[in-house]
């Protein structure tokens, strides 16, 4: 089970007016690890990302997800099967409480597969105040469970982010660069985080932060010019001629 991928793409491309952004990607990530996607600027990570949760659709090639296409299913959807980014929910409500935040997520999850009820009666609510309160500690937000989410540091923002997505319980968890833009002791915090909340979990995430790449990742897919570079582990891939080159300069 160890080697089974839950996550698979073959010949995922994507054109833009004649702009090749990701070309002939075949990725493969493996169930229960932490993936990183890496590469320099304009490389092709986040145009791969929106095509794997389909906020772009792929010009040609297909998506799998536990044995399954899901090429052409929409985000919803793709997020139902367990497939979630961390920003589908988190940052939409950005003036209610963090427990309120964490509470429309765990409701969302209840109507999974029906029409949300945004009417739901205060008892039922009430009823998703301890297991949001369980999440709020488990990312270390406790301290901040009556904030106005706009009102929190960048740092503990991404720890909202990452709350509201385990709310929904999901199996695939995707991160657009978590540690993006954060200080030295935030980036510290949120890394122990997504290490914490891996287990009996798979990661992808696109990460600029090689630190934290070599810190948390089993395996790496290395980008340049939207198409696959190098893939292993960080000591394998750093060694890499080519992708010393590729970040660096000939």
């Amino acid at each position: 089970m160890a080697e089974e991928a839950i996550l698979e793409t073959r010949g995922l491309t994507k054109e833009f007016k004649g702009f090749v952004a990701v070309k002939d990607v075949a990725l493969k990530v493996q169930r229960g690890s932490i993936h990183a996607l890496i590469g320099p600027n304009g490389a092709g990570k986040t145009t791969c990302f929106n095509l794997l949760t389909h906020f772009l659709t792929p010009t040609r090639g297909q998506i799998f997800y536990k044995g399954r296409e899901i090429t052409g299913s929409s985000p919803s959807r793709i997020a139902r099967m367990g497939l979630v980014r961390s920003f589908q929910i988190s940052a939409v409500f950005p003036h209610l409480t963090v427990l309120e935040n964490v509470r429309i997520a765990l409701q969302s999850k209840e109507y999974r597969g029906a029409s949300f009820n945004f009417w739901t009666s205060e008892m039922k609510l009430k009823r998703l105040d301890a297991p949001a309160r369980e999440l709020i500690d488990a990312v270390g937000l406790s301290e901040f469970t009556e904030t106005v989410a706009v009102e929190l540091p960048y740092g503990r923002k991404r720890a909202l982010e990452i709350a509201t997505t385990l709310a929904l319980d999901p199996e695939m968890m995707l991160l657009d660069e978590p540690t993006a833009g954060m200080t030295h002791s935030d980036v510290e915090r949120i890394a122990a985080l997504i290490k914490r909340v891996s287990a009996n979990r798979t990661v992808l995430m696109v990460e600029h932060n090689l630190s934290v790449v070599s810190t948390l990742s089993d395996r790496i897919t290395v980008l340049q010019r939207g198409e696959i570079l190098a893939e292993g582990n960080y000591e394998t891939v750093s060694k890499n001629p080519q992708v010393i080159e590729a970040y660096l300069g000939a």
